[in-house]
């Protein structure tokens, strides 16, 4: 399979105040979207506002009837660390709910942001695939979807994550707060 390639891309851009983004990767149904939810609200009582960029949300804008080629994940991966780096610039902070399946879409994330953290949702794929609510793993298995991240598709889990959370052993109340804590020592 072709790696996928991201042009050249501009500097990060230096913000002013206390904004910075998470990106929390992970298998889909890992439990991303749970910790998200849980993460939310503690970081807004902390005074910060806060967007989340959740990937089928911003999908169904930037790509409708997605195809999940190669190069559209490149372009849409490359719109969501635009965004996201436009929003952190504004004093807007960031919370990345994709996952990203390759290194490349986040490292390109983290060249453009430069207050960033990676977290990694690790769980088992068979424990992903029995918490599968949207049908993702189900419609690959019947082949309706020849690109799920995990099943057909790779995962490139990150290599040196600022901080790894097993979803089979920690809650997304505790992992909200986990994230919070880092949050807390690198940036505020």
């Amino acid at each position: 399979m072709k790696e996928p390639s991201i042009p050249d891309h501009p500097p990060p851009i230096t913000h002013h105040g206390l904004a910075f983004a998470i990106w929390i990767t992970g298998l889909p149904a890992s439990g991303k979207s749970t910790i998200v939810s849980a993460l939310k609200p503690q970081l807004e009582g902390l005074g910060l506002t806060v967007e989340v960029l959740e990937s089928d949300e911003v999908r169904r804008v930037i790509t409708p009837i997605p195809t999940y080629s190669e190069a559209e994940r490149d372009l849409f991966y490359r719109a969501l660390a635009f965004t996201g780096q436009k929003l952190v610039a504004h004093g807007v902070t960031v919370v990345f709910d994709a996952t990203a399946s390759r290194l490349v879409y986040r490292d390109f994330a983290r060249t453009v942001i430069s207050r960033f953290i990676e977290v990694s949702v690790e769980c088992p794929l068979a424990t992903c695939m029995e918490r599968d609510r949207k049908g993702t793993y189900r419609k690959g298995q019947r082949g309706d979807s020849l690109t799920v991240p995990g099943l057909q598709s790779p995962y490139e889990a990150p290599i040196n994550p600022d901080l790894r959370i097993n979803t089979t052993t920690t809650t997304s109340d505790a992992a909200a707060r986990k994230i919070l804590d880092l949050v807390k020592t690198k940036f505020l």
